[in-house]
C-alpha cells in the first residue's frame, strides 16, 4: 500500500485545474492543502473532488493503492494563504491565465515562504521570465504545465526561469514521477513551450486545409483520431519515423525530399476568423451543440475515452516489462 508521505502540498486555486491537481497529489500519498479566496468555492472543490474519486472507484479506475476514503483524509480546503503554505514542500498555482493576477500570488507567496519550497505555476502560455523574475525565492521556482485534465493525462512540462536552480527542477521531475505523472525537462523557456507548439502547427494546418475545401472539418478530424492519433497515442512522431524506415537515416533519407517540398507547400498563418471560422464552427455544433449540458456530456465521453486509454497503456507496459 503506498505510504502516506511526508510533507504537504498546496493548490493555490480550486478551479477545474486545481481540483484535477489535488486528486493527483492525492493518489500518490501526500497530504494536500487546497486554497482558495472565498469559503464557497473550496467547499464546492471538494464536494465535485468526492464525487469524482467514488465514480473513479467505482469503475475500478482511481489512481494509487489507497481507496477513495483514504486518499479524501488526505485533502483538505484552507481561505488563509499563510496557514496554507506553513510546512509545505511543493506548491502548484493554478489560478485563471491571468499574468497580473498570477504576479500577484507569486508575489504573495515570495513573501511567506521558506527557502526549500518549490513554487510552481501550471500556466499553459505564460513565460516564467514574465510570472518570476525580480522575486526573492526565484530559484525555487519553475512551471509545471499539465495537459488538461491532468489525472487523465499525465504529461507536465517542466519550464525553468533562468535563474531556477537545477535542483529545483530535478526535484519537480522526482516528486512527478513519485506521483505517476510523466514530466518532461525544458532546458530554457520558449513562448508555447512544447505541446502547444506542436498543437498549433497541427491546428494550424487543419484550418488551412478546410479552408481551402480540401477536406471537411469532420474527415480532418477523422484523420487525427483514426489515422496519427492512433499511433501517436503510444509513440511521439521521431520513433514513427524510425520505425516507418529502417531506422531514422533511412527514414531521412528516403523522405527528406518529399518532406521538405510538402512543407514548402503550406500556406501563411490563418487569421482563425472568417468564412473558414463559420464552416468549422457549423460543422462542431452539427456534432456537439456550443451549450453547456452538450459540451460537458462530450466532455465526460472524452475524460472516460483518456482514462480507458490510460488504463489501456498501463497495461501495455506492464506486459512489456514482464516480457523483458
Amino acid at each position: 500500500m503506498t505510504a502516506i508521505r511526508e510533507g504537504r502540498v498546496v493548490i493555490v486555486g480550486s478551479g477545474l485545474i486545481g481540483r484535477s491537481w489535488a486528486m493527483v497529489f492525492a493518489s500518490g500519498g501526500y497530504q494536500v492543502k487546497l486554497y482558495d479566496i472565498v469559503q464557497e468555492q473550496v467547499t464546492t472543490a471538494l464536494e465535485n473532488i468526492r464525487k469524482q474519486m467514488k465514480e473513479l472507484e467505482e469503475i475500478g479506475m482511481l489512481k494509487g493503492t489507497l481507496n477513495a476514503e483514504q486518499q479524501l483524509s488526505l485533502i483538505s480546503g484552507c481561505t488563509d494563504l499563510k496557514a496554507a503554505v506553513e510546512g509545505a514542500i511543493y506548491i502548484q498555482e493554478c489560478t485563471p491565465e491571468n499574468l497580473e493576477l498570477k504576479k500577484k500570488i507569486f508575489g504573495q507567496l515570495d513573501l511567506i515562504v521558506s527557502n526549500n519550497v518549490i513554487l510552481s505555476s501550471s500556466t499553459s502560455c505564460l513565460l516564467p521570465t514574465k510570472l518570476f523574475t525580480g522575486l526573492k525565492h526565484v530559484k525555487q521556482c519553475i512551471v509545471a504545465h499539465p495537459v488538461n485534465p491532468p489525472y487523465y493525462v499525465p504529461l507536465v512540462e517542466l519550464v525553468p526561469h533562468p535563474e531556477t536552480d537545477p535542483c529545483t527542477l530535478e526535484k519537480t521531475y522526482a516528486l512527478m514521477k513519485k506521483i505517476g505523472q510523466s514530466p518532461v525537462r525544458l532546458t530554457k523557456e520558449i513562448d508555447g513551450f512544447v505541446l502547444n507548439r506542436l498543437q498549433y502547427a497541427i491546428i494550424s494546418e487543419a484550418w488551412r486545409l478546410v479552408g481551402d475545401g480540401i477536406i471537411s472539418p469532420v474527415d480532418l478530424d477523422l484523420v487525427m483520431s483514426d489515422g496519427l492519433g492512433m499511433r501517436y497515442a503510444f509513440m511521439g512522431p521521431l520513433e514513427t519515423m524510425h520505425l516507418n524506415a529502417e531506422g531514422m537515416l533511412n527514414y531521412c533519407e528516403r523522405y527528406r525530399e518529399g518532406i521538405i517540398r510538402v512543407l514548402k507547400s503550406f500556406g501563411p498563418i490563418p487569421e482563425f476568423t472568417g468564412v473558414a471560422e463559420e464552416k468549422i464552427n457549423t460543422a462542431m455544433c452539427e456534432e456537439t451543440p456550443a451549450d453547456s449540458e452538450h459540451l460537458n456530456d462530450r466532455r465526460c465521453w472524452r475524460d472516460n475515452c483518456l482514462v480507458r486509454l490510460a488504463k489501456l497503456k498501463k497495461e501495455i507496459k506492464s506486459d512489456d516489462l514482464h516480457h523483458l
